[in-house]
């Protein structure tokens, strides 16, 4: 099957600066995908890439099997993006916003579906108010709603909710996945690294233009990331000399130990047991995708 997004050796410089590096890339329809990365890593470069609103030095793209440069008007109807910034016409209304941008795809009689993303973002009671009069939180709703006003197959979200409250994250991640769920395909950029950990099946990370790390998400945090063991002693006391091997740091009033594996749990209990010292209290820690993120940021920092 021919893949929702496929991107070939995608080059793309700015004079000296390398935004996009020969970037390979596949996203399978369906799917909910995250593009993580620092500032700066290219992330919506690529995005802009995409929607054609870049055209790159070399390479090609294709959305849904549209050739972005040789078939754009195809691809276009194949996307909805939801932009980083936040950009509307004063002097609409929500609603006019919506049927405006319905007309830029050739759509007419609208108004069902228009309804029923109103509703979904919770933008219904603002649907009559003027788009100069809309909260930051709110306008970026807007962005949302005119980003799925043509059905598009592949949605791509580029930091969706960057300074926007919880009740909207939750409303628009709730929408998010029933459009997920009835087929349509998810990017996702974000440097909220739970959202991406609880919604994104697998992950992409760039740096420097180029992509670091490529997996599942369950398979990147067992690939790179650690467990902890905080262990609080009774008296204050130090770790045993057995355990000189196993990276640890003094934490307040406990010990934090990077683990490997969970088997090491067993075998550090028995040993602080053996030493005569009194366990107060552990606990054990679980990776996340920032555990990950920092070590492959920090890994592609070293000299080779």
């Amino acid at each position: 099957m021919i893949p929702a997004i496929q991107v070939r050796q995608v080059t793309k410089r700015y004079g000296d600066v390398a935004a996009l590096s020969g970037i390979d890339l596949d996203v399978a329809r369906g799917e909910f995908f995250g593009l993580l990365g620092p500032n700066g890593a290219g992330k919506t470069t690529l995005i802009s890439a995409l929607a054609g609103l870049v055209r790159p030095d070399g390479g090609s793209l294709a959305v849904m099997g549209c050739d972005v440069q040789g078939d754009y008007r195809r691809a276009r109807r194949q996307l909805g993006v939801v932009p980083q910034e936040i950009v509307f016409d004063p002097f609409f209304t929500v609603r006019e916003t919506l049927r405006f941008q319905s007309g830029y795809f050739g759509i007419k009689g609208n108004d069902d579906w228009i309804d029923e993303i109103l509703a979904n973002l919770d933008l219904t009671a603002k649907a009559d108010a003027g788009m100069r009069t809309l909260s930051g939180g709110m306008k970026r709703r807007v962005l949302v709603a005119q980003a799925l006003v043509h059905r598009p197959p592949v949605i791509v979200l580029d930091e969706p909710t960057a300074g926007v409250d919880v009740e909207l994250r939750q409303t628009l991640w709730r929408f998010i996945r029933r459009l997920n769920g009835d087929g349509h395909t998810v990017v996702l950029t974000t440097h909220y690294l739970e959202e991406a950990e609880q919604l994104c099946g697998r992950i992409a990370m760039l740096k420097g233009g180029r992509v670091v790390a490529l997996d599942s998400t369950p398979n990147l945090l067992r690939r790179f990331s650690v467990h902890t063991l905080r262990l609080r002693l009774a008296g204050d006391a130090g770790l045993p000399e057995s355990m000189a091997g196993v990276p640890a740091e003094r934490q307040g009033d406990a010990w934090v130990l990077s683990l490997d594996r969970f088997e090491q749990i067993e075998q550090i209990l028995a040993a602080v047991r053996a030493a005569g010292a009194a366990i107060e209290d552990f606990a054990i820690g679980q990776p996340d995708l920032e555990d990950v993120f920092v070590k492959i940021m920090h890994q592609e920092d070293r000299p080779s």
